[in-house]
């Protein structure tokens, strides 16, 4: 085969191979088999193995990933990435109606779907997709590019040679979640919490073939920019996108009654459950682009469009059973065991019953039908009893009077209200330490979950948490699932988590009442485990958000023997057992800051470490020592109880001015 005949067959297969790559993910219509379709696939890479000349960076055959990037490059957005105002309530949609139809009278409505994902925008250059990029702050967000390559509905080739930008939302399907969690459990991996969460985390990943792994789609919903001309509606809009090539929601219409819009977002609610993939709402936005431009926008959100929330879906399901869980500090957790029922995304067979009071409050028994939700769409939790659906021959539950595994004593804690074993020997307690030894947010061992613990603590294999680092590769051979590589990547693993910071290793002891935030704020203040052992109640009590009775837990962890005998052995093993501070800036010192409400352009926590970085404080609660209330979206009491107290509020604004490196006050 000459070099041009093997160029044209390379420009044919291109065309053949992208007709059926949309025919596939776009329109769900596919026309030839999988195997027909791979046997192309097949031919394509090989001539471009043999000409790698014809390979093209939008080849179909680059779909596949294999790339591996060491960071993401910041991508800026020439047109900002805008969030929406939300509204929850019909009140809220009204007004936003009134509003618009104040400055524009005829205004009509778009109601689309409001896709529980990650916004990005995709550029083309004459046509070819050139680079994709996270939202991120709506400015600035990270090149993805080769990622979004592997998602077969993103065209690299446009049907017409335009430039343009387009936005649209990143989603995971629910078949594609269901089955990566399936994987994930059966190589003893965390589970996603949701399809959202995954799908963030699947389009953030290093090695693109992972993400080509994930199967993840895309609904491209607005034009940013486009060279020519551009339709003058949404509406029209949408249908040119469609003509492009891209992938655009099933449903949108248009409404001039807001009413009648209204009608529609409860349409969408109630098929929700027939979609294939998660929404947490719907959007209206003003049809006319012409109408857009009157109505303007401001720094956070346009004034031409609102997403409608949904409140936190609800299902009737059977409980079963309540079942004790045991936690390594002895706490027992009553648990709902559920007839399993879609919910959020998930299926849930599982909800939290959180204590005896909360049981006695609403009166669950076993047997009842009940009513669930997922706790900020992840935790499910029983909220009510459907009464009227209870058997008359059911009875009151009571907890157990001793430890439903061990058999041990019962104390009740200080409020009164938990349960706790008081056998240190308890076998649950002694799997729950191990757990929150190698959790994520302690030291992160990949690969070591519960079951695997469970296996290793019945084979006798380990008895303290120092044996973890003991095991040999042919002990876990010994262990069910687990092969050469395996063993491998489990032994690497813990020997990199021997590399943690000071504070994921005071996490990880189990300190009674250290989570996270208080081991930051110990490793921050002693910088080595040596000197935090030889700390006084009166150094740690006086540290920032400590109090005695914290105190008094570091004190009484550290007093005991075996303790500090563990300490000991992990220091032998290699653990650095210091604490390595950032280079910050002072510029918040001595300033103390509550979040109030949620923010626009980062998360609770990304605002949260750059007031750390800067020398400041966050606290949870609104008292005479807050320095600033920075105002986000639905503020609630804090700010209230801010305005009672004199506190200064900020917008968010101006609260992204202050944690400029040269802009705090």
């Amino acid at each position: 085969m000459t070099f041009n005949e093997a160029k044209k067959e390379v420009e044919l297969l291109t065309v053949q191979l992208n007709e059926h790559i949309y025919r596939y993910y776009v329109e769900d219509a596919p026309v030839i088999s999988d195997y027909e379709y791979d046997m192309l696939m097949r031919r394509l890479a090989s001539l471009e193995e043999e000409y790698p000349e014809l390979r093209s960076p939008v080849s179909p055959t680059q779909r596949v990933g294999g790339s591996v990037a060491e960071s993401f490059e910041s991508f800026h957005h020439e047109v900002p990435l805008l969030s929406l105002q939300d509204a929850f309530s019909y009140d809220e949609l009204v007004a936003f109606d009134e509003r618009v139809k104040k400055i524009c009278p005829n205004a009509q409505y778009v109601v689309e779907l409001k896709i529980d994902g990650l916004s990005v925008a995709l550029t083309y250059e004459k046509g070819v997709f050139v680079r994709g990029a996270t939202r991120g702050d709506g400015q600035t967000g990270e090149d993805v590019t080769e990622n979004l390559k592997t998602i077969g509905s993103i065209p690299m080739i446009l049907t017409e040679p335009l430039d343009i930008v387009v936005r649209g939302e990143v989603f995971m399907p629910q078949k594609s979640f269901a089955y990566l969690n399936e994987q994930n459990e059966q190589a003893g991996k965390k589970l996603f919490a949701n399809p959202r969460n995954a799908a963030a985390g699947s389009l953030r990943q290093l090695d693109s073939k992972i993400t080509a792994e994930r199967r993840l789609d895309i609904f491209i919903f607005n034009i940013q920019k486009a060279s020519g001309d551009i339709p003058g509606s949404h509406a029209e809009g949408l249908t040119y996108l469609k003509k492009l090539g891209f992938k655009v929601s099933p449903y949108y219409n248009c409404f001039a009654d807001i009413t009648e819009a209204f009608a529609e977002v409860e349409r969408f609610n109630a098929i929700r459950d027939e979609l294939g993939f998660d929404i947490d709402g719907a959007v209206l936005k003003v049809d006319s682009l012409s109408h857009r431009t009157l109505l303007g926008e401001t720094i956070k959100v346009p004034k031409w469009a609102i997403a409608y929330k949904y409140p936190p879906e609800q299902k009737e399901t059977l409980l079963k059973d309540i079942v004790i869980q045991v936690g390594r500090t002895g706490v027992l957790t009553p648990n709902a065991e559920l007839e399993p029922v879609r919910l959020a995304g998930t299926t849930v067979s599982r909800a939290t019953l959180h204590n005896q009071n909360y049981i006695r409050d609403l009166d669950i028994r076993i047997g009842d039908t009940v009513m669930v939700q997922k706790a900020g769409d992840i935790i499910p939790e029983v909220v009510r009893v459907v009464l009227s659906k209870r058997a008359k021959t059911s009875e009151p539950y009571t907890m157990p009077d001793v430890c439903p595994v061990c058999g041990g004593s019962l104390m009740a804690d200080e409020s009164g209200i938990a349960l706790r074993c008081v056998n240190e020997e308890c076998s649950a307690k002694i799997q729950r330490r191990f757990e929150h030894f190698v959790s994520k947010a302690a030291l992160d061992v990949e690969g070591l979950g519960p079951a695997i613990i469970e296996q290793l603590l019945d084979k006798g294999l380990i008895e303290r948490v120092d044996d973890l680092y003991r095991l040999k590769k042919e002990q876990l051979l010994q262990l069910e699932g687990f092969g050469d590589k395996s063993a491998e990547n489990l032994l690497s693993a813990l020997e990199h988590s021997k590399e943690a910071p000071l504070d994921r290793v005071i996490y990880a002891l189990g300190i009674r009442n250290i989570g996270a935030k208080a081991a930051k704020i110990l490793a921050d203040h002693f910088g080595t485990m040596e000197q935090l052992m030889d700390a006084s109640a009166d150094e740690i009590s006086g540290l920032y958000d400590f109090g005695d009775t914290m105190a008094e837990n570091v004190i009484d962890f550290f007093a005991r023997e075996e303790n500090r005998f563990l300490i000991q052995r992990l220091c032998d093993l290699g653990f650095k057992m210091a604490y390595e501070k950032e280079a910050v800036s002072d510029s918040l010192a001595g300033k103390t800051f509550v979040l109030s409400g949620g923010l626009v352009t980062m998360s609770r926590d990304e605002a949260t470490a750059a007031i750390e970085k800067l020398g400041g404080k966050v606290s949870g609660s609104v008292s005479k020592k807050t320095s600033y209330l920075v105002l986000g979206d639905k503020p609630g009491s804090k700010l209230v109880k801010a305005q009672g107290l004199g506190i200064p509020v900020i917008e968010e604004e101006d609260f992204l001015k202050m944690i400029q490196a040269d802009g705090a006050e």
